[in-house]
């Protein structure tokens, strides 16, 4: 019985990993969800190992290589707002045209996608390539930073085209129910990055050393890289599977772009609203000193560690949800997202239980100071009450943005994290005497509020006649 179940699980991973392919609107949903969400997972895991690869070799540069990382990853946000948006928009209508087998326009729209990435992206270039020092300087870098980093804000900024195309096109591949090409896709980005990084930054045999600029080339070569195998994978008559795109998908069509504008508008504010809320919230902390912000630091990154999974069943609840209601039955992918949210929910408890009780234990791993470890500590006890509804709401705020419906989150976003979430963080804080736990205790309070909202907009199920 144990070998049958064990040879079942390794027959589904090894489809799962394969990029196979299958049609998700039919037969047993929770062997779709599984097919689908295995490679998503993985390649959550390999977005998140761009940051901690290289800022674990710019460390060595000294702090002011640092400093200059963090400020530009601090731009980035608004290259990563476009990146998510796009990608939103682009899963939304080729998984609905997927579901519909309308592949002709699914290729069609994978095209204009592209297309806008393109063009939305080069405004950043723009000001990457001859504004890199200015940009440093408003966001408070002195001197010191500016001449060490310009060169890196310069690369990353200018480049940034490459980054957008990486999201839009892998959105692209998920949406038609390849997720193991989108994972492939970052495997590559990564192990170019992790081989070149070391080597541009420190110099090798005839390689010069190039400090905080190699770690932007690399990164940037990495990206550049999967993009180009993305295009061939795209444009290749070999590729089995339905994406197979033609020059003519290329050329620019006012009304396909107007419409996906419009959808990725809501997905652009939905990360905005939520990365400017987080930026506020940390800022509050600050106020209690810089060791209760270290521990915060690496609680979070715990945190965000751990909802990895989480994200990867929240894209797979997206990407089902549109080609259930492109195949025509609402009710599988209703089905099909109440599925995903058993599962999130047993994820997200026994992690919530592990960071209380343990996490301590894990932040020991990461820092030798007491202090920072029990400020840690702190974060994660009060957040893991909360843990259970940060998957839920993830899942049913996907679910509705891949209907197509992006403004509908995006207004509960705007309301929960700006109107109510930011001023009741501060009276907590600084009002109330609760310091820096006012700013956690409003983590769990608001992220629990949002996941009720976004259970109630899922059951009132408008989202199910939503038009794309």
């Amino acid at each position: 019985m144990i070998f049958n179940k064990l040879k079942y699980f390794f027959s589904i991973l090894k489809r799962s990993l394969s990029g196979s392919e299958e049609n998700y609107t039919e037969g047993k949903i929770s062997k779709g969800i599984i097919l689908l969400a295995i490679p998503m997972i993985l390649e959550m895991f390999m977005e998140s190992v761009f940051a901690i690869v290289d800022i674990i070799f710019v460390a060595k540069l000294g702090h002011n290589s640092v400093t200059a990382v963090g400020l530009t990853e601090s731009v980035m946000t608004i290259v990563y707002a476009i990146g998510v948006g796009l990608s939103t928009a682009t899963s939304a209508v080729i998984s609905r045209r997927t579901g519909e087998k309308n592949y002709k326009q699914a290729r069609f729209s994978a095209g204009q996608s592209i297309v806008l990435g393109m063009l939305v992206s080069i405004p950043m270039s723009v000001a990457g390539l001859f504004f890199a020092p200015d940009i440093l300087r408003l966001m408070g870098a002195d001197e010191a930073v500016i001449e060490t980093g310009s060169n890196y804000t310069m690369i990353v900024l200018g480049s940034n085209t490459v980054i957008v195309l990486l999201f839009v096109i892998n959105a692209a591949f998920r949406s038609t129910g390849d997720a193991a090409t989108a994972m492939r896709v970052l495997l590559i980005a990564n192990v170019l990055n992790i081989i070149l990084d070391p080597l541009l930054i420190f110099g090798f045999g005839p390689i010069p050393a190039m400090g905080i600029t190699g770690a932007a080339i690399a990164t940037t070569i990495g990206r550049g890289v999967a993009v180009l195998y993305q295009f061939y994978l795209l444009f290749t008559p070999k590729r089995e599977h339905n994406l197979r795109l033609k020059i003519n998908n290329l050329v620019p069509n006012i009304g396909e772009l107007l419409r996906l504008a419009k959808i990725s508008g809501g997905g652009i504010f939905q990360y905005l609203i939520s990365t400017f809320s987080w930026v506020i919230l940390i800022r509050m902390v600050s106020s209690f000193g810089s060791v209760v912000v270290a521990g915060y630091t690496i609680g979070i990154r715990v945190i965000l560690f751990l909802m990895l999974p989480a994200w990867g069943l929240s894209n797979t609840a997206s990407v089902l949800t549109g080609q259930n209601l492109g195949a025509g039955k609402p009710e599988r992918a209703k089905r099909t997202v109440i599925q995903v949210s058993v599962y999130t929910t047993l994820y997200m408890l026994v992690c919530g239980v592990l960071l209380f009780f343990f996490g301590d234990t894990i932040l020991a791993l990461l820092s030798d100071d007491i202090k920072i470890v029990e400020h840690g500590f702190t974060v994660l006890q009060i957040l893991a009450f909360g843990f259970i509804f940060f998957g839920l709401g993830g899942v049913f705020m996907q679910a509705i943005n891949g209907a197509g419906d992006t403004y509908t989150p995006t207004v509960v976003n705007f309301i929960v994290f700006w109107m109510i979430e930011i001023p009741l963080a501060y009276v907590l804080s600084f009002k109330l005497g609760f310091n820096e736990r006012g700013a956690y205790i409003t983590i769990v309070l608001m992220d629990s509020l949002l996941a009720v909202i976004a259970f109630v907009l899922f059951k009132r199920g408008k989202w199910m006649s939503r038009k794309v």
